[in-house]
């Protein structure tokens, strides 16, 4: 069941590498950890060469809305997203202001692929 956040009905957990050393005093990607979770609005991305492209390719460019907070403006192409009511993951390509009002951001995003 999906609750409405203002027009946000996916919770989305997101999620960034942690460092690890690899024992030799290098720093290395260790396992995802768990940052914050928010209400998102999920949408198929829409037109263009590269998301028909990316279909034909077998994986759906998604759009992720979210409100702008600190937490959610720490995002980055290194992160991911992953719904918690189906488990899947979402691979961030992109984050923008795209309104330029600073409410929201949009990600742009390859729904079920590894980031």
């Amino acid at each position: 069941m999906r609750t409405n956040a203002g027009g946000m009905g996916d919770r989305l957990r997101f999620e960034s590498r942690a460092v690890a050393d690899d024992g030799y005093g290098n720093p290395v990607s260790g396992d995802w950890t768990h940052r914050f979770t928010r209400s998102a609005d999920v949408r198929p991305a829409r037109g263009g060469e590269e998301v028909l492209a990316a279909k034909l390719q077998g994986v759906q460019p998604v759009r992720i809305i979210v409100y702008s907070d600190s937490e959610t403006r720490t995002v980055t192409p290194e992160w991911r997203a992953v719904d918690n009511a189906s488990g899947l993951v979402y691979a961030i390509r992109a984050v923008a202001d795209e309104e330029r009002r600073g409410q929201f951001l949009t990600l742009d995003a390859i729904a079920g692929a590894a980031p």
